[in-house]
């Protein structure tokens, strides 16, 4: 078998617990709108596909226009400019494992469908130094499950798709990873279901951060 010589990562739900940030600057664009806040619980089946759809999945049903979407997106990016780390943290174990990675010599990404710019911003304050590579949302790439991201990002780090592992807790990251022809690995801390992941095309399933390493001695 082909060892393994990187891990691509999910962020949110993945890496960081952005939930209650995310909501909270959710609720701040629908409010603006007049339109009545979420459960913060709401964000783990909402988020996941990017800004613009996590509104567009808020919003009340049969109000969502591509011109209000586009108005909640820029209300929402102004208060999580600001707030996107006021509650949010790394989950347990995570940075032990990006640690243990970075000395093993495994080369880490993170591949994400939020836009890249905060994605940078948030890592840089959280994950100082972990990642060789971060790529995020950005115009003219598709978000995932399309497998592009994902591609480019391995294109850069030198890997094949078949030497990569793809770790995420949503059916969307499980998709990109089974698009992109890297291991498909579902996470249960995050925010979606052990069903949902096995559904996607999840091959391995772990509870914890340091059972990754288990996974990439098996190549």
């Amino acid at each position: 078998m082909q060892p393994y010589k990187a891990v691509l990562f999910d962020l949110d739900g993945t890496l960081i617990n952005t939930l209650e940030d995310l909501a909270a600057a959710s609720n701040y664009a629908l409010a603006a709108y007049g339109y009545p806040p979420r459960p913060v619980e709401d964000f783990k089946m909402l988020a996941g596909n990017g800004v613009a759809v996590m509104l567009e999945r808020a919003m009340p049903a049969g109000e969502a226009t591509a011109e209000r979407v586009a108005g909640l997106k820029e209300k929402f990016l102004e208060y999580y400019g600001v707030h996107y780390a006021d509650k949010t943290r790394p989950y347990p174990g995570v940075p032990e494992l990006l640690r243990v990675l970075k000395e093993k010599g495994y080369k880490r990404a993170v591949v994400t469908n939020k836009v890249e710019e905060m994605a940078k911003v948030i890592l840089n304050k959280l994950y100082p130094d972990c990642f060789d590579l971060i790529m995020g949302q950005r115009d003219g790439v598709p978000t995932k499950p399309d497998p592009t991201l994902a591609h480019m990002a391995m294109d850069q780090l030198g890997v094949k798709p078949e030497e990569c592992v793809f770790m995420g807790d949503s059916g969307v990251d499980v998709q990109t990873a089974v698009n992109s022809g890297a291991l498909p690995v579902g996470v249960l801390w995050g925010f979606r279901e052990e069903k949902e992941l096995r559904e996607n095309g999840a091959k391995r399933i772990i509870r914890q951060a340091h059972e990754l390493l288990d996974i990439l001695e098996e190549a």
